[in-house]
């Protein structure tokens, strides 16, 4: 068994259940990795010295079997940067505040080997979107995909850009809004469902067009199929405005057109049994609950 350890940020209050990880690992004669820079910051805390470490260009590949990610959401999200096209199935320890990515609770991290040794899981393919190398962004040269969204936004200026869409080739329409979000399913319960977006099921073949606070009343999100081609404009007071891929962002000059596609590869998710998205849904969303039953 080979598995790979990341974690954004090194917290003390982290220590306690890396430690378990380990602890459970050992029991289990894992080979595992850690991120170089996380590698750093625990090894005052630990004896390291028997464990490889990686970086997002070197020291990973097929064999393993699990990456493990310590941190919120925003981890999983750099996380998916190391995996890349390689096919790790990635799960999350949540240290940080929501964890609808990073579904398991820090104290119960040793039941990450335990479930994944017995076989209590199953792997979710996650599709991404990529902004095409046609758009000619250098900031997206070598990372071009996104797990949650794409984003055109404002930049330098309190005023509304355009937004001029087409799918497949065909004008959609010009959204005079803040920006626009292109979500995956995954994306569907992050920035794009604070503006207004449905929640979609991680398995479902859709995009979702979300406008950022639209002056338009009738702009609604839109429901679309993820092997539409998406071409995108912006036009607004400023000469530039924002593009980004969850939370790496580029500063685009306006005029350029940006073309949207879903990635030819897929980012694999452990979903164990005892936390399966539905799960998640009830438990951190609340979904569905009301106060007067």
């Amino acid at each position: 068994m080979k598995v790979a350890i990341y974690g954004h940020t090194y917290q003390e209050s982290v220590a306690e259940y890396v430690s378990e990880l380990l602890d459970e690992l050992y029991k289990e004669g894992a080979k595992i990795a850690i991120e170089t820079e996380f590698h750093t910051s625990l090894k005052d805390q630990f004896n390291l010295k028997e464990y490889t470490v990686f970086t997002e260009s070197e020291g990973l590949d097929s064999s393993f079997d699990m990456f493990v990610s310590f941190g919120g959401d925003g981890t999983i999200l750099r996380a998916t940067t190391f995996v890349k096209d390689i096919g790790i199935p990635i799960v999350g320890v949540n240290t940080g505040r929501l964890g609808f990515l990073s579904t398991f609770k820090k104290e119960d991290v040793r039941k990450v080997v335990r479930e994944f040794v017995n076989g209590d899981y199953t792997i979710v393919e996650r599709s991404l979107v990529a902004v095409s190398a046609s758009s000619g962004i250098p900031e997206f040269v070598d990372l071009n995909f996104a797990l949650n969204e794409v984003t055109v936004s404002r930049k330098d200026t309190t005023s509304m850009i355009t937004v001029e869409t087409y799918l497949n080739d065909e004008y959609l329409t010009s959204y005079w809004a803040d920006g626009l979000i292109v979500a995956t399913p995954t994306g569907s319960t992050g920035y794009s469902l604070s503006c207004g977006g449905p929640v979609i099921v991680p398995t479902a073949k859709s995009l979702v067009l979300t406008p950022i606070a639209p002056h338009n009343l009738n702009a609604r999100p839109l429901v679309i199929s993820d092997d539409t081609v998406i071409r995108l404009k912006v036009s607004g007071r400023e000469e530039n405005h924002l593009v980004s891929l969850d939370s790496r962002i580029a500063s685009v000059v306006n005029g350029k057109e940006i073309e949207i596609k879903k990635a030819p590869f897929t980012i694999k998710m452990v979903e164990y049994t005892s936390e399966s998205f539905l799960k998640t849904l009830r438990n951190k969303m609340l979904w569905g609950q009301d106060k007067r039953n």
